[in-house]
């Protein structure tokens, strides 16, 4: 066959030894990234000596983190095609070998979960098992009958060469290339990824972007829909959307090995192994300085929010979400942020009961996402294991807490409109009162889905998704439409 082929053509019937790489292959995912990751999450100062480590050299560098940390080998992100066709073949009665550049120790845990396969050939804190390396040991092992292999990156281009026959994983565009410059066959491909723009879009977490819409709040409220504060408003908006979007890759890089215990949250990107750390990392430069570039042309006090704005979502990304009751606090108060973020970004005034107000609403919403979180683990039957530190018995004092946060914020809401605040900025003040009751059938039905376990862990996606919310919001804007008039 003078060409490659990328689809399953030819029947396997081999009996050869089947040797099966790891990393982008058997799993997603680059287990050395993640064992690094897990490492600055679970042990953030030992971390910080791991390029030291390199000096020993890559195996011994390899060796090292895997005697740190362990990967939870159940959950990794596996090529599911793959891992079924592997499963056949073992059922028939074939040997399996995991041959793969990762530790020993990672590679024997991960084939103890699995079970399938008849050894491990893996780096062993000398030797690097990649590249020339592992081809000359699987030639050493099975000098007589040879052996087929499935890879998915150059690295692996000698030893699909030699191999009697050549199967890939999710083979890489230069993968692609080299096998069809050298005319390589290959016999059988597993692919197990979803759409590039798919998996892009979930990663910056675009339905995110509409807390950011609180950042136009403070212009609406103080009646100034003039051009240049509305495009200055939208830039700001650009700016803490693309922040955001940073800061959620940096949390979700930091917490690949909770996530893919998750239920739902196992499906991100990362922790799907459906998008490298590396690439992460890329978009994380690159948002970031479209962020700071676009802030440089509002006001300084902006720039200033942002910067606070970041520091605390890292702060709470790598630790303060794991202290009890601190984290819906920070939360509670980035919400408040947008909105001073908009008020710098226009020059506007701010009004106290705005701030009061935000500070009540929002702690409610964020005390009911860690109550939708206990409650649907509760359902399962399971224990929080996200290292959050609340516990099953929390339940009911954060739903007091929540509860009675949700309508303090219409009690303050309710003395705006009895004070002289509204009285300037309205015709008709007293027509604000109609809000007052669609309010607090909002944030009811909130915590009664909530405690139902009807309701989605994150409010604001629920707030955006659900007919009936879209519909109180836009009674609510129509009724300060008409105070206006």
């Amino acid at each position: 066959m003078s060409q490659v082929i990328l689809e399953e053509l030819v029947p396997v019937t081999s009996r050869r030894p089947l040797c099966v790489d790891l990393d982008g292959t058997l799993v997603k995912s680059d287990t050395l990234v993640d064992s690094l990751l897990l490492l600055v999450r679970t042990h953030p100062l030992r971390s910080l000596q791991a390029p030291l480590w390199l000096k020993s050299g890559k195996a011994a560098f390899k060796a090292r983190v895997a005697s740190q940390v362990q990967l939870d080998a159940a959950h990794l992100p596996y090529n599911r095609k793959l891992l079924e066709y592997l499963e056949e073949q073992h059922a028939e009665g074939r040997k399996l070998y995991l041959t793969t550049g990762a530790d020993t120790i990672l590679a024997r845990h991960i084939a103890e979960q699995l079970g399938i396969f008849e050894e491990v050939l893996a780096s062993d804190g000398t030797t690097n098992l990649t590249g020339d390396n592992k081809l000359n040991s699987l030639k050493k092992r099975f000098p007589q009958e040879g052996f087929d292999y499935i890879g998915n990156a150059p690295p692996d281009v000698p030893l699909l060469e030699q191999a009697g026959e050549a199967m890939v994983a999710n083979p890489s565009p230069s993968l692609r290339a080299m096998l069809k410059s050298r005319k390589i066959p290959v016999s059988r491909q597993f692919d197990d990824r979803a759409a590039p723009l798919k998996i892009f879009l979930k990663t910056i977490r675009l339905h995110q972007w509409a807390k950011n819409i609180l950042i136009f709040i403070p212009v609406l409220l103080a009646h100034a829909l003039k051009l240049p504060l509305l495009f200055n408003a939208l830039v700001a908006f650009l700016c803490f959307s693309l922040c955001a979007s940073a800061t959620y890759i940096v949390n979700d890089l930091l917490d690949i090995e909770a996530d893919r215990r998750h239920p739902t949250k196992r499906r991100r990107p990362f922790a799907a192994g459906d998008l490298s750390p590396a690439t992460g990392v890329g978009i994380i430069v690159l948002f970031l300085a479209l962020a700071f570039s676009g802030a440089a042309f509002l006001p300084r006090i902006f720039l200033a929010w942002l910067l606070v704005y970041l520091v605390t979502t890292l702060s709470y990304s790598l630790y303060l979400k794991r202290i009890v009751l601190i984290d819906v606090i920070l939360l509670s108060g980035l919400y408040t942020l947008r909105l001073l973020a908009g008020v710098a970004a226009a020059d506007v005034a701010f009004s106290p009961w705005l701030a009061a107000f935000s500070i009540f609403f929002f702690l409610s919403l964020a005390m009911v996402k860690r109550f939708s979180e206990l409650q649907n683990i509760r359902a399962k039957g399971d224990v929080p294991s996200n290292g959050r530190g609340y516990l099953l018995a929390d339940i009911e004092q954060i739903r007091s807490f929540g509860t009675a946060s949700a309508y303090a914020s219409v009690v303050v809401f309710a003395f705006y409109i009895y004070g002289s605040g509204a009285a300037g900025l309205y015709h008709h003040p007293a027509r604000m009162w109609l809000m007052t009751p669609l309010m607090i059938l909002w944030l009811s039905r909130v915590w009664l889905l909530a405690s139902r376990g009807e309701l989605d862990e994150d409010p604001v996606i629920f707030a955006v998704t659900d007919r009936m919310s879209l519909l109180i919001g836009a009674a609510i804007a129509l009724i300060a439409v008409l105070a206006t008039l």
